[in-house]
């Protein structure tokens, strides 16, 4: 299976890093092929430009990188979202990738003149991950903020696509639960993907 990683966070020491090693090392295990878009090596400029509205409309995008990246999702069997939740949402670059390359004509197309029914043209992606780390705690985050992140993306984007195979996994208080249970976290995660199939 070729499994691309879309991945978001500007600092190398951070526990996202941490998570995109573990999840990549366990995939190797299970033998899979990656293809990492590390959206801040990448320099990925996450702003909407009239140029880029004016390719929304006409289905055709004009931005180097986003040509890029649908040429990496058309051999995607699957596809993993890491990245942090700022302010209770994904960072700007996640949301550019979203709204730059979930693109009509090239991410999905509609079945009805109405443009109210979506199918995917990615063909052979058969599911999506969302991998989030957050400081805010998982009750307040649902019952205050109303799983934000799952509406926006699980719930919404790639539901409305019409992927079936959606996941939302989330770490909640990074920055004050023990190194010991960040540990027990990562190894959670490699024996799930070193079994992914």
């Amino acid at each position: 299976m070729r499994v691309t990683i879309i991945f978001n966070h500007p600092y190398e020491g951070s526990y996202c890093n941490a998570i995109l090693e573990t999840v990549s090392k366990g995939l190797r295990k299970a033998n899979h092929e990656i293809d990492l878009i590390h959206l801040d090596n990448d320099q990925f400029n996450p702003v909407m430009t009239s140029s880029d509205l004016k390719a929304f409309r006409d289905k055709s995008p004009v931005d180097p990188k986003v040509l890029e990246y649908k040429e990496k999702l058309e051999k995607a069997d699957h596809l993993i979202f890491i990245f942090p939740i700022w302010w209770e949402l994904m960072p700007a670059m996640t949301k550019g990738f979203i709204d730059k390359v979930i693109f009509p004509g090239v991410a999905y197309d509609y079945t009805n003149k109405e443009n109210t029914r979506m199918k995917p043209l990615f063909n052979k992606i058969k599911g999506v991950t969302v991998i989030t780390t957050m400081n805010t705690p998982k009750l307040l985050y649902r019952l205050f903020f109303g799983n934000a992140i799952k509406k926006a993306l699980i719930l919404g984007t790639f539901w409305k696509i019409g992927y079936k195979n959606r996941k939302w996994i989330s770490f909640n208080n990074v920055k004050k639960v023990s190194q010991e249970k960040r540990i027990k976290w990562l190894e959670g995660l490699e024996t799930r993907f070193s079994s992914f199939a």
